[in-house]
């Protein structure tokens, strides 16, 4: 997903102009009705080729129900977060968003996202299955829409099946196969054979595509974090965070040559997808088995959720629906959260959008293969931790990750320089923010 730097210093401007305000709904009257028609806004990004439509069809009933209309903004991706900062900046603000993880911190501790903990029963916990992935800086903050579709390990079978290998466990099973999968297969003198399908140009996406499909795995598989628990600080570079990297660095000669150069999504279609790699990543789906057989149609096929190193874990994004703290009309707007990412509602959506189940009570629909993502590997991958300042400190640390790769850098040196770009910026938002 695209995603950009949000100023550290926005929160503090924003809070007197939303919790002033007005709020965002409006009472307009139902044509044939004497009753008050309440609007609810929510805005979104384009999650289907027709979002705005497909949501009001499926709220319908909801609409009818509750005597309500669902007003949507739909904000293209790419402009997305620059859209809420300068929205919330000059006092708009709708009922409920659609926010991701590195957009949370700022807008939590100015006190525009309402806590939401009060609005759930034990009832909802139960029938939520991903509510944990809600809670944030010591709280519950949103109720995820998106998720069960993390980033994940693939294998080209036929490779492993020549090198007399299965599926690698570990990272020394890993670190074996690339090494043994990294060769010249026509005899012309070139490696035309890769293990590691790794891409670190941005292309089109952010450049925090690498770290979802690359780093966090091994950051949190060696035991490691973003933060420190107060998120005050950093600990990216402490001795879980350098053994990452370290290891990370050390696949470099399995990785394509023009790894640099290449982008992410390119490295996982043009070099595994085209059977040259042992491994590749990307994000998985539930309809994975009939995508490739479209896109790869030749690509003998398997995944690994996660390596296991001193733990397991690889990213899987939790956006989710969150109400701002200006809304007039919290409770109806909590009760269409409930209803959007509840059953009746996500059956019909996932007909459209192949995702995990959200809810106890909907059914899996996707295909067989995939399902153990969401089963017996649920807590083999997580979301990112949030965090003050979050899309600034994390494109930093990305960039010295590169310099690592390019060898302009060591990894100590590289990772003490991003913790120290990361603290400064932390001591600053805190010396605003910590009230």
């Amino acid at each position: 997903m695209k995603k950009k730097i949000i100023s550290i210093g926005l929160c503090v401007a924003m809070i007197s102009s939303i919790l002033s305000g007005c709020g965002s709904t409006k009472e307009t009257k139902d044509q044939g009705d004497n009753r008050s028609k309440t609007t609810i806004s929510m805005w979104i990004p384009p999650l289907l080729n027709d979002t705005e439509k497909t949501f009001g069809t499926l709220l319908e009933g909801f609409e009818e129900e509750n005597n309500c209309e669902v007003k949507f903004e739909i904000i293209p991706w790419d402009t997305y977060e620059e859209k809420w900062s300068a929205a919330l900046s000059s006092g708009e603000s709708p009922d409920i968003g659609y926010l991701y993880a590195e957009m949370y911190a700022n807008y939590i501790t100015s006190g525009l996202i309402e806590e939401l903990s009060d609005y759930m029963t034990k009832e909802d916990y139960d029938e939520y299955l991903y509510l944990d992935r809600g809670e944030m800086m010591g709280g519950l903050y949103g109720v995820p829409i998106v998720t069960g579709v993390p980033f994940v390990l693939y294998y080209n079978q036929d490779i492993l099946n020549d090198l007399g290998e299965k599926a690698p466990e570990t990272w020394e099973d890993f670190e074996r196969i690339c090494k043994k999968a990294t060769k010249d297969t026509d005899g012309d003198g070139k490696i035309d054979q890769y293990g590691y399908a790794v891409g670190l140009n941005s292309g089109d996406m952010s450049n925090l595509y690498m770290l979802n499909a690359y780093v966090y795995s091994w950051l949190w598989q060696a035991g490691g974090d973003i933060y420190n628990d107060d998120y005050k600080s950093v600990r990216f570079q402490d001795e879980a965070g350098q053994k990452a990297i370290e290891f990370f660095a050390s696949l470099k000669d399995y990785m394509p040559q023009n790894v640099l150069s290449l982008a992410g999504t390119d490295a996982f279609s043009t070099i595994f997808g085209q059977g040259k790699a042992a491994f590749g990543v990307t994000r998985s789906r539930q309809n994975q088995k009939a995508q490739f057989a479209e896109t790869y149609k030749d690509l003998n096929w398997g995944y690994v959720t996660s390596l296991k190193g001193e733990q397991y874990g690889t990213f899987g994004a939790s956006d989710c629906l969150s109400i701002m703290s200006s809304s007039e009309h919290k409770e109806l707007a909590m009760k269409l959260i409930k209803y959007i990412c509840g059953s009746e509602f996500m059956t019909e959506y996932h007909k459209l959008a192949p995702g995990a189940p959200l809810t106890k009570s909907e059914a899996y629909t996707g295909e067989p293969e995939m399902e153990r993502i969401v089963t017996e590997d649920k807590d083999k991958w997580r979301g990112l931790q949030v965090g003050p300042c979050g899309s600034e400190i994390l494109e930093n640390y990305a960039s010295e990750i590169q310099a690592v790769i390019e060898g302009k850098k060591e990894v100590k040196q590289a990772l003490d320089d991003a913790a120290k770009f990361a603290n400064d910026v932390l001591d600053e938002y805190w010396e605003e923010n910590d009230l």
